[in-house]
């Protein structure tokens, strides 16, 4: 037998109200831009080999990003 899960009526307000919203405006709250350290510096980077493209993210990357090998 499955649980029921309830949610709480916050939540569901807060749902209610951005179903609400037009379109325009939610696709302009949906999307979070964020400045991302070196990646965002150039225009573009290109690479000859994937090989060459990780080594350059665990260089000049930082951790954070999640460009680095496990």
């Amino acid at each position: 037998m499955r649980a029921e899960r309830v949610i709480p009526a916050e939540w569901l307000a807060e749902f209610e109200a951005a179903a609400r919203r037009p379109l325009a405006q939610r696709f302009r709250y949906a999307f979070v831009r964020t400045y991302k350290p070196v990646l965002d510096d150039a225009r573009y980077r290109s690479f000859q080999s994937l090989k060459e493209y990780r080594t350059w993210c665990e260089a000049n990357l930082p951790d954070w990003l999640g460009y680095g090998r496990i």
